[in-house]
């Protein structure tokens, strides 16, 4: 009993060592981990760093790190993971009723489950175009007919449009802030839609990029108030937990169960490390302004050198932006690989225009050098990567999606069973 105490003890203290390591590294680091930085930079061939898919390179903030390393050694069994804790913080600090949220791995999966609870043959899916084109793919399997409604002039969601493209919507898609413009979709025009849409349609509003935005204003109180609206968020941006799988809904009960097929469990289990570092993020008090005042910096800097070099950019309130390459996003995109920054994909009607995430200012630095050389027609050492490959949503006639690096991420679509 004392040998197995002792290692036990021996196993956390180490885990929050190195806990304490990866947050001294956001904060600076210690030398060890400056050393390692300075005999990367001698390298000849540049460090990757990726700016194409809306993610924070610097990870966890530093209490949800902690929180990994407390609860790593108590991930032994097949107990369920205990999300009370984490849906009372929420609750309490969005303001609607504990029994309306549902946590999920990611924002990915309930979007799915959204899209095939709301849409079919007799339910069409309204969308803005261009938008994060999930729903998109989903809509295929649900059998909706999808109409994409072209954006305003500003970027945002054409909602007068949208609510008066089919009289049989069954659900309306709303991403604020967009992907893949950054532009927000003022909290009149989300009233306008709840107010106008179609009998029977749901909304849904994607907040996947809200804590970046100085304007854009959650609809989780219009939940709260009994509308029939579904909203979206994810650990995955802000928080720096993509790779953990963390997301939520809010929802009505009824609305919930009906995603989850009539169930009251979340279709998906989350991890312990991921529920600990969750609720250690959401309790830190300065991770969301500190995080978005870096962000809205480096957005800000980046889109007045880029358009002071006369490429125009989206009016962006995100960790993303499109900017007008002024030749195919495609081949610019595999240009700025060789000098190992990984920026964004093109969307239809907008192939010359690229998306770019927003980083770190090192990483920033680093997006306007190679921009530079690449305008100046001159390559880097890096070898492109050729493909990436991501799974939907494990249910009957899921796919997993070989999607180039280089092209639209709808095609190539492959089977689970083969895989």
């Amino acid at each position: 009993m004392t040998h197995d105490f002792s290692r036990r003890k021996f196993l956390r203290n180490s885990l929050i060592a190195a806990g304490a390591a990866g947050a001294a590294v956001q904060a600076g680091g210690p030398a060890f981990a400056k050393e390692v930085v300075k005999a990367k930079a001698t390298e000849t061939t540049p460090k990757i760093i990726n700016l194409g898919a809306n993610t924070l390179s610097i990870g966890p903030a530093a209490p949800a790190l902690t929180a990994i390393a407390a609860y790593a050694p108590i991930s032994g069994g097949y107990e369920p993971t205990n999300t009370h804790e984490i849906v009372e913080t929420l609750s309490s600090q969005l303001g609607a009723p504990a029994d309306h949220f549902m946590m999920y791995p990611g924002s990915g999966t309930p979007l799915d489950l959204v899209v095939m609870a709301f849409t079919g043959p007799k339910g069409s899916l309204v969308t803005a175009d261009p938008t994060y084109e999930q729903a998109w793919r989903t809509s295929q399997r649900s059998g909706a007919k999808l109409i994409k409604v072209p954006q305003r002039k500003d970027y945002s969601h054409d909602v007068e449009a949208m609510c008066a493209a089919d009289t049989s919507t069954g659900m309306m898609y709303i991403c604020n802030p967009n992907n893949p413009t950054g532009a927000i979709t003022m909290r009149k025009d989300i009233e306008y839609a709840v107010k106008n849409m179609p009998k029977g349609c749901t909304l849904v509003v994607d907040e996947a990029y809200i804590h970046f935005s100085d304007n854009a204003t959650s609809a989780i109180d219009l939940v709260a108030a009994g509308e029939n609206v579904v909203v979206l968020r994810t650990f995955s941006k802000l928080y720096g937990m993509a790779g953990l799988r963390l997301g939520f809904a809010v929802a009505s009960p009824a609305n919930l169960a009906k995603m989850n097929g009539g169930s009251g469990r979340s279709q998906g289990i989350i991890a312990a490390t991921t529920i600990g570092a969750g609720v250690a993020s959401l309790k830190d008090p300065q991770l969301i302004a500190t995080r978005k005042a870096m962000i809205k910096k480096q957005r800000t800097e980046t889109i007045a050198w880029l358009e002071k070099k006369g490429h125009a950019c989206s009016k962006s309130e995100a960790n993303h932006f499109m900017v007008d390459v002024k030749r195919p996003g495609k081949d610019f995109q595999k240009d700025m690989a060789t000098w190992g920054v990984n920026v964004g994909r093109t969307w239809v009607g907008y192939e010359n225009w690229s998306r770019v995430s927003v980083g770190t200012e090192a990483e920033m630095t680093r997006f306007r050098d190679a921009f530079v050389a690449v305008a100046a027609g001159k390559l880097g050492p890096v070898e492109p990567m050729e493909r990436r490959r991501r799974a939907s949503l494990e249910t009957r006639g899921a796919t997993l999606q070989h999607a180039s690096f280089f092209q639209d991420e709808q095609v190539d679509l492959m089977p689970l069973s083969h895989c």
